[in-house]
């Protein structure tokens, strides 16, 4: 099969996920095709997930060309850039400026750089949209026939939460009518999109996969120096919920000063934190560390012996789906605090591989917390649990194995659409 994967931009540390499906569809040789309509993610250093060069992806990566900063420079070179791309059909997007008939993320000068990588060969079997978002880009290509295929879109949290508040109940009004199937990474958002109006026929829950080969387990046991180790790896954002896990750690070294809490990631919280920790007197505990390749990150998890992901609603709305962060620390057999939160309660069995407490509540988090570290007993059990959830339900290559078999059945012109879900054995 020949697979387009349209994403916001390439390649994103925090999205393995999506790796993990682009290099499970090469595996089983099928061709990829990357297309990020909107280029390098900002700030790029060149700092790249190793799997990115071991699967030589950038080779397979059709990026637009760099939009200038200066607006005249802008226009002349999107100009340029039609005209040049003429001969290809690159007047097709002359449509997209029509008043009020298409998204604005359509009609814009970014149009005329973003045909530049479609229109190398348009023709797919598969077009995949990793976010709902990314959807009107999509459709309006697909319906000027700049590109060909199936259009399977994922759900993944921000596009089914935060843009739907935004946007009206109706923002995916079209793409329900058009879009030949949808997944969802959990069943949070999965009945969130039938409630929107997808026709449940058409959608299944299909989760992010982990390589747990990668993530190796160990049991956990109470240190012999004493010194607990505790971490959280996310992007310092609001839905991530980390202040108040620095809050909780705060209130828990007053009782259990032998502890120390890693946090892995950056974003735009950063200063945010770092003037946190210092107020609450705890920078000798609690370390900012940044992001990390996915190599550190398993040895700091490998030496931590419980894992916070103190996942939040956002005031815009945007939530979260199971993390694979938490995904991670479970499969290498971490007890967990999260939250009661999207679609986190799927991943994490409250009292079983870990504790769920409410949103925002440092006094909870802090409670599970103090009772983790003085009942180690039960490291080792919710470890175990931990594990097994993640290699039932989120084996990367049971998950890719799934995802060829839904793309498979959809191409099957003979196929009645509700009849997917049966051929693939699902209720």
């Amino acid at each position: 099969m020949k697979v387009a994967f349209i994403v916001w931009r390439f390649p994103v540390l925090s999205e393995a996920f999506i790796l993990n499906q682009i290099t499970g569809l090469i595996d089983r040789g099928h061709e990829v095709y990357i297309h990020p309509v909107n280029g390098l993610p900002k700030n790029y250093t060149g700092k790249v997930h190793p799997i990115i060069e071991e699967y030589k992806l950038m080779e397979c990566t059709y990026f637009p060309p760099t939009v200038p900063q200066n607006i005249i420079w802008r226009f002349f070179k999107g100009i340029v850039l039609l005209i040049k791309n003429i001969h290809k059909g690159s007047l097709k997007s002359l449509r997209f400026f029509q008043p009020g008939k298409y998204d604005k993320e359509l009609a814009t000068l970014k149009t005329f750089y973003r045909i530049e990588s479609l229109l190398q060969d348009g023709a797919y079997d598969i077009i995949h949209c990793q976010f709902g978002t990314l959807s009107p880009i999509a459709l309006a290509y697909r319906e000027a026939g700049i590109i060909s295929g199936k259009l399977i879109t994922t759900f993944r949290g921000i596009d089914i939460s935060k843009y739907v508040q935004e946007n009206g109940k109706d923002v995916y009004k079209q793409l329900f009518r058009e879009g030949e199937f949808f997944l969802a990474n959990c069943k949070f958002f999965g009945d969130r999109a039938i409630n929107l109006g997808c026709d449940p026929h058409k959608i299944l829950v299909h989760g992010s996969g982990l390589d747990c080969h990668k993530f190796a387990f160990k049991s956990r046991h109470f240190p012999a120096n004493g010194k607990i180790q505790i971490a959280t790896t996310g992007r310092l954002v609001e839905k991530k919920g980390i202040e108040y896990a620095i809050r909780a750690v705060a209130k828990v070294a007053g009782i259990h000063p032998n502890i120390e809490y890693n946090i892995i990631g950056d974003g735009e919280l950063k200063e945010q934190f770092e003037l946190l920790i210092t107020e609450l007197n705890i920078g000798h505990i609690a370390k900012l560390l940044g992001w990390k390749q996915q190599k550190e990150i398993v040895e700091i998890l490998d030496h931590a012996h419980i894992f916070i992901a103190p996942s939040v609603t956002a005031v815009d709305g945007n939530q979260d789906a199971p993390v694979n962060t938490l995904k991670e620390a479970m499969a290498m057999g971490l007890p967990v605090i999260s939250t009661r939160h999207g679609g986190i309660p799927e991943l994490v069995e409250d009292g079983v591989s870990g504790f769920l407490v409410p949103e925002r509540d440092v006094d909870a988090i802090a409670n599970k917390l103090s009772y983790l570290i003085t009942h180690p007993e039960l490291w080792e059990n919710m470890g175990k649990a931990g594990r097994n959830c993640v290699e039932n339900k989120y084996d990367m290559n049971k998950l890719n194995d799934e995802l060829v078999a839904i793309y498979q059945q959809l191409l099957k012109p003979e196929l009645p659409q509700q009849a997917l879900r049966q051929e693939l054995n699902y209720i």
